[in-house]
């Protein structure tokens, strides 16, 4: 995953997850943009990673594994709104 400042011009179009730990929260989301459909781990304050996305079950696996991970550390999750 490459790090990114900011995300310019994309649109979200889903939020796969949100969670929280220690008022530290953490938002998966896919947005749409010219170049296609961007995957973004994002803070409140900015973009932890974004990375090309296709839609395809590896794609959502790997996102689906990261969650998981953090749920076992300790992290919560909360409702996607």
């Amino acid at each position: 995953m490459g790090v990114l400042n900011s995300a310019p011009t994309l649109d979200r179009v889903a939020t796969l997850w949100r969670l929280e730990w220690n008022d530290e929260r953490l938002l998966c989301a896919v947005y749409r943009g010219a170049a296609g459909l961007q995957l973004c781990v994002e803070s409140p304050t900015g973009i932890i990673a974004s990375e090309r996305f296709a839609l395809r079950p590896r794609a959502v696996a790997r996102m689906r594994a990261l969650r998981d991970s953090l749920l076992r550390r300790g992290w919560r999750e909360l409702p996607c709104t």
